[in-house]
């Protein structure tokens, strides 16, 4: 009986392909995985696991954007190949030129691009009992940094990923309120007050006018890539 090519491949690859970033898991650290039932991270768990990350992978450096309303440390994941991880002042610097395009012109602006990497911007958390946004982070983080997956190996040698939460004070809030009650059946989000020190739910709607914390945090980050 003959076996198809692909079958091979499979037969022959090593079983922990894709696990061979040592690098702790989801599940190791928090005692479930991220979209378990009845289970969520708080921000200080959130911003440890990220910590303990930038430790044990080279993929990943974790930055302080700033202080949130009510003073917790807005982080931001830098997630990239380490060869393009030693070159980012190099990286920013031609995403700046090609952003602002002064003095350049089109062969040279051709010729940086080809050099550059993209930037992708990703966040999550700003609608804070939404909370498969934070949580996505998390998971999005450890995929990216434990995976020796081909094509996510090409994502990290083409692209520089810029993971950052958007509300650390509403995740905060909104997990602890409901891992409060040991029954996780009676579980709930009816929290008497509302995600955002000032403004309320959140500040989704601050972006055009930046007059927050977390909002201005990145707004700033941006405009440093």
């Amino acid at each position: 009986m003959s076996i198809p090519l692909l079958a091979v491949i499979a037969l022959t690859a090593p079983l922990n392909s894709s696990l061979q970033q040592k690098v702790m898991s989801p599940k190791a650290f928090f005692g479930f995985s991220i979209g378990d039932d009845y289970k969520l991270a708080n921000y200080t768990q959130f911003a440890a696991y990220w910590k303990q990350l930038d430790k044990e992978s080279d993929r990943l450096v974790v930055q302080e954007m700033g202080k949130t309303a009510e003073g917790r440390p807005q982080l931001m994941a830098i997630v990239t190949s380490p060869a393009n991880h030693k070159k980012l002042a190099t990286y920013r610097e031609i995403a700046a030129r090609l952003a602002r395009a002064e003095g350049l012109t089109e062969a040279e602006a051709k010729k940086l691009a080809a050099i550059g990497k993209a930037v992708v911007w990703i966040d999550g958390g700003l609608h804070a009992n939404e909370v498969l946004g934070a949580h996505q982070l998390i998971e999005t983080t450890y995929q990216l940094v434990h995976s020796n997956d081909p094509e996510v190996k090409r994502f990290l040698d083409d692209c520089i990923v810029l993971l950052v939460h958007a509300n650390p004070d509403g995740m905060e809030l909104v997990s602890d309120w409901y891992m409060r009650e040991p029954d996780e059946k009676k579980r709930s989000f009816d929290i008497p007050r509302l995600y955002q020190k000032y403004i309320g739910h959140d500040n989704n709607r601050d972006f055009y006018m930046g007059t927050q914390a977390e909002t201005k945090n990145m707004l700033k980050r941006n405009l440093s890539i």
